[in-house]
Order: C-alpha cells, then structure tokens, then sequence
C-alpha cells in the first residue's frame, strides 16, 4: 500500500508522470472539462471531497512552480481563495522555490485548461474554485 497522502490510483499516476511545466487542474463541480485532458472524477456529492482536501493531497505528491487561478476567484469567494493563498506559502516554503501566480479572466482560464494533463474534479460547489497547477522540478 501506498505510504504518501495520495492513495487515488490515477491521480497519483498523473503525477508521476508529469514532466516540468506539465498542467494539472483540480477544479469545482461545475467548471466544463474538455475531453483531451485526463478526467479524475472524485466528485461523490456536493461538498465531497472539498476543493482544499484535494489541493492538500496534491501538493503533497506534486513540486509547484506556478498557479493560474481566474480573476473571478479572488473576487467572489475571497475566503477560499485566501485558504489556498495560505497554503501554497506553506508549500513554497516546504519545497524551498517560490510559487510563481497569475491570473487570468475565468473564460481564459477554461481554454487553458484544455492544455492541461489532466483535470480533477471535485465536489466543491464555491463559485470559481479552480486552480491549474504548473509542475516544476524537484532538483
């Protein structure tokens, strides 16, 4: 059995895959997945898991070097956006690289997402809870 936090088969494989600058989305029941990325659908009922639960078990597994979120996050669910501000100052500090952000206009973020490896879908139903992690590199 595996020991680290994330037990998901094909979301840990997805990971360990990924290469530098490679794209992975954890996402809101709502946002539209394009059909070329990988879908991880770990969505069971609104609510479940939470956007934050999912964030945690990834940035245990995967280096970060920069997020998209959309500008529509900040805006209109601030409590939220703050809680993964929050956290990714604990990983960049953990990892020992900053964590470079930027934003863009939530119909851009949808057309990014298609260049993503995969999407995973949660069951947060926050209005905007998105974010597309950017891999970087370990060394």
């Amino acid at each position: 059995m595996k020991k680290h936090a994330l037990l998901n088969a094909p979301l840990s494989h997805v990971i360990a895959t990924m290469g530098h600058t490679d794209q992975l989305v954890v996402c809101d029941a709502g946002l539209p997945i394009p059909a070329a990325p990988e879908r991880i659908d770990l969505a069971v009922s609104r609510g479940i898991p939470h956007f934050m639960d999912v964030v945690q078990a990834v940035t245990e597994e995967m280096q970060i070097e920069r997020v998209i979120m959309a500008q529509e996050f900040a805006e209109v669910s601030p409590a939220l956006h703050s809680d993964l501000l929050a956290h990714l100052d604990d990983v960049a500090e953990t990892q020992g690289k900053p964590i470079l952000f930027d934003y863009v206009s939530h119909e851009e973020f949808k057309q990014i997402t298609h260049l993503s490896k995969a999407v995973v879908r949660t069951g947060e139903c926050t209005p905007y809870a998105n974010v597309i992690f950017v891999s970087g590199v370990v060394f």
